[in-house]
This record gives structure tokens, sequence and C-alpha cells, in this order.
């Protein structure tokens, strides 16, 4: 190993220790990191541009907007009044209501949108019945995964993988859309064993909830019908987004433009609503992954995995599944696809059969984001609008939740895995 690997190696597992730590924000230890990189030459400046993934910030930037404009309709607080209602204040079944909306939505909505239109409404419904919304936020964040590993669209690695491969939209309702549903279902069971006692909420709570009249909540009914209107024309413009030849960046932008310009908002209002401190987080953590890109530490771990399973096809799709999930957890799981698709396809090339490989690498690294609170886009998302509103989801509390599920997750799907393409 060079001295610019481990020097590599060396920050990347400092900006870790930081976060996991919190001994200072998230966000300013990936951002101290990216300079240190650069600073160092690991990765040159005019590089770092390149390691960043600006399709995933443009989605990003352009749903925080869209959903600014968009709360300011009353819509989040009438679809929290709804669901409390329709649970009948049970804090259990309104959890339960939540984790299965996330799990639909993302599957046909990025995860971050799913948990930036799903996280105000459950805010909004904890502080009617005077709960800590925490729990509630950890089990939207793993349901968000889950849900987004069903479908083409679901989560940025899909999208990756169809584009190489040529997968369908159908291709992965069938493949992975099944143990997706699977995989929510035994997750739900271990929410209901985790929480489902420890949720109580006095009666007069659950009375207010029910004595509430959802159609108060909206503030302007015109706003209210242009987003609702607007979120169909959303989700149809990202379930067609290949066909189109639009990058999921420039719809989400060009919605959140035509919103702000519908709804009549204040620009610069509008803008102060973007959650800047998890973009600068994205950014800095893009260009300090950069450095093991560089250095070529990610490639060589891939090429050791390919080798060293070859021939060996069950080897094979548990090795790729487990080290996606474990490095996905850790990493963001772009750059590691990125770096395992030219590795599959030279494997294609020395005639083995890979396309069981490209599901478990599309099972690996989309369940594998439930295992930390950096894992995925949606949990720093998610989490940072906890943070804000005053109850810190932190690092070590996600981890305690989220690792174990996303284990057992992985079982569940390298069972499902086996069965389906090796018997």
């Amino acid at each position: 190993m060079t001295g610019i690997q481990i020097a590599a190696i060396a920050i990347f597992a400092g900006v870790m220790v930081l976060i996991i730590t919190e001994k200072v924000h998230r966000s300013l230890a990936a951002l101290l990191g990216a300079a240190v990189v650069m600073v160092t030459g690991i990765v040159p400046f005019h590089k770092s541009i390149e390691h960043i993934d600006f399709n995933t910030l443009g989605v990003l930037v352009g749903m925080m907007l869209f959903v600014a404009v968009m709360k300011r309709s009353g819509i989040f607080e009438y679809i929290a009044i709804k669901s409390a209602k329709l649970a009948k204040g049970d804090p259990w079944y309104i959890m339960l209501v939540l984790v299965i909306i996330t799990a639909v939505l993302s599957a046909f909505l990025d995860n971050v949108t799913t948990v930036l239109l799903i996280g105000p409404m459950t805010f909004m419904i904890c502080r009617e019945l005077q709960l800590n919304p925490v729990p509630f936020f950890i089990t939207q964040i793993i349901a968000s995964n889950i849900g987004g590993t069903a479908t083409l669209i679901g989560d940025p690695p899909n999208i990756m993988i169809s584009s190489e491969t040529g997968f369908a939209f159908i291709d992965f309702i069938m493949i992975d859309g099944p143990i997706a549903l699977v995989i929510l279902a035994v997750t739900i069971v271990c929410f209901r064993f985790m929480y489902g006692r420890k949720l109580k909420v006095e009666d007069e709570y659950r009375e207010n909830i029910m004595a509430l009249d959802e159609r108060e909540s909206i503030i302007s009914k015109s706003l209210f019908i242009k987003s609702v209107v607007m979120m169909v024309f959303l989700v149809v413009a990202f379930m067609l987004h290949g066909a189109l030849h639009l990058e999921s960046s420039v719809i989400a932008l060009s919605a959140a433009a035509i919103m702000i310009l519908i709804g009549r908002q204040d620009v610069e209002e509008t803008i102060h609503d973007v959650e800047w401190a998890t973009i600068g987080f994205f950014c800095g953590l893009f260009i300090v992954v950069g450095g093991l890109v560089e250095t070529g530490l990610i490639d060589t771990f891939a090429q050791f995995l390919a080798t060293s399973t070859h021939g060996q096809e069950v080897a094979a799709i548990l090795a790729i599944l487990i080290a996606s999930a474990i490095l996905s957890a850790i990493l963001d799981n772009i750059p590691f696809v990125a770096t395992m698709i030219p590795v599959l396809v030279a494997m294609e090339g020395m005639g083995i059969d890979v396309v069981p490989l490209w599901w478990a690498l599309s099972l690996g690294a989309c369940l594998g984001g439930n295992g930390t609170l950096i894992g995925a886009s949606a949990n720093v998302v998610l989490s940072g609008i906890s943070n804000r509103e005053g109850y810190p989801l932190t690092f070590i509390n996600y981890l305690k939740v989220g690792a174990p599920m996303m284990f057992l997750s992985i079982a569940i799907a390298g069972v499902y895995l086996v069965l389906r393409f090796c018997l």
C-alpha cells in the first residue's frame, strides 16, 4: 500500500470518527475532510468537481424548494391529521401508516423527496400527541430505503444499473419488488416488537387529534390544488425520465421553479428553506470518497472481489451482496456502484453469467443504506429535519436500530437470490 493510499484511508477514517463521535457537526467534518484531501493533493481541486454527483445535489435542492412551497398550502398538516384520525390517534397504528406511506412513495419518488414530504407530517402529528418523533423518523428512514429498492427510479444505484444493463422498469418490479415487500413485512413486525408497546399517548391528546378538522389546516386552497397537481406531474416525470432523456435533477429543479412561479412565493424566503448544511455534507463526503477512488483503493477492492469469487456463483452473489451492503452503509453507494459496474462488465466478457450479480449489487447497495445514518441521502436529510426541530437523531442511536435491520434484510435478500438464481 502506497503512502498516498494510507493518507486517503486516514483522512476518510478521521472524517468517520468525527461524524460518529459528533465532536463537530457532520457537515463541518465532511468539508474539513474534503479540504485536507485537496490540500494534500490526493484529489486536486480541478478533479474534485468530477467526484461531486451534481445530479444528486440537484435532486436534493430541487425537492427541498418544491416542498418548501408545498408546505405553505397546509397540505402536510392536512395529510397528517387525516392519517392520525384514520388510525384513531393510536401511536403504533400511526407509525404503521406512515411507514407504509413512506415505502410506497419511495418506490415511485426518490427517497429524499419522500422523506421531505413525510418528515413535516410526522413532526406535526407527534407534536399534537406529545410524542418524541425520533422513533418515527428512524422507522421512516428504513422504510424509505426498502421501498426505494423495489423499482428502477426508487434509488440511484438502480438507475445506474439500468443505464448499463438495459434492465427495464418492469424487471426491477419483478426481481427486486417481491423481496422488497417481504423485507418490508418482516421489518414492520420487528418495529412492532421494538416500539409497539412503548408508544403511549394520554387520552386527552388522542381526543385532541380526533377533534381536529383537517380542512381547517388548509392555508391556501389554490396552492393546495396546485401542489397536488404538480406532485402528480412530478411523479409521472420521474417515472418517464428515461424516455424524456432528462436527468432527475433537471426534473426536480424545473418542478421547483414552476412551483415557485405558480405559487407566487418569495424566492429568497423559499431558498432560505433549503437544508444547506446537508448539501455541504454531501459535497464534502463526495470529495473525501473521491480520494479513495483516485488512489485506486475502491477499484482494488472491487477487482479482488471479482477474482476471488471467480467460478463460484453462490459465493460471488453473496460476496457482492454483503460487500455492497457494508460499503454502502459507510460510503455513499453511488461511487461504489460506479466502480463495480465496469468490474461486472469485464466479468461478463470472460463468459461469466453476471445477471444474478447485477441484482445482488442492486439489493446490497440499496438495502445497505439502512446500515448507518450516512448510508443514504434520505437518512441525512431526515436526521437534519429532526435535529432542526430540536430532537437530535444521533449516529449511535440510529446505528442501534439501523444496523441490525440492515443485516436482517441482507440475510433475507441473500436467501432469495440463491433460491431464485442458483437452484
